[in-house]
């Protein structure tokens, strides 16, 4: 059986162990549980979609103290600041989905750098 194709991989920094990027703490966990639901709600881990699947993962510290909660979105490498429950939902919208980002709320950008293999 083959792995399905990746679109994008969402990295959240929902519950970081030292909040250092986010004075409220419960911004966070609600935003992970928003993104887990609209996720799984839009079928975007479904392995039949034909732009690939969404993979995502909540992470303690993506190392950018700044703005947060943060969502890296890789490929891109785009890092959003501030993302509540309710930008989720829009940044799956126009970003993921749509592929346009959203640059308003864009705080840093992190490309991959081509190999030299």
């Amino acid at each position: 059986m083959s792995q399905p194709l990746i679109q994008h991989h969402l990295l959240l920094c929902a519950t970081p162990a030292k909040a250092l990027c986010s004075p409220d703490p419960t911004v966070g966990p609600e935003s992970w549980t928003a993104l887990k639901r609209l996720v799984r709600e839009w079928g975007l881990e479904d392995p039949a979609r034909p732009e690939g699947i969404v993979l995502r993962s909540k992470a303690d510290c993506l190392r950018i103290c700044v703005e947060g909660p943060v969502l890296l979105i890789w490929p891109e490498g785009i890092v959003y600041g501030g993302v509540t429950a309710e930008r989720v939902e829009r940044i799956l919208k126009e970003h993921v989905i749509g592929g346009a980002p959203i640059e308003e709320w864009i705080v840093k950008r992190m490309p991959f750098q081509a190999s030299k293999a």
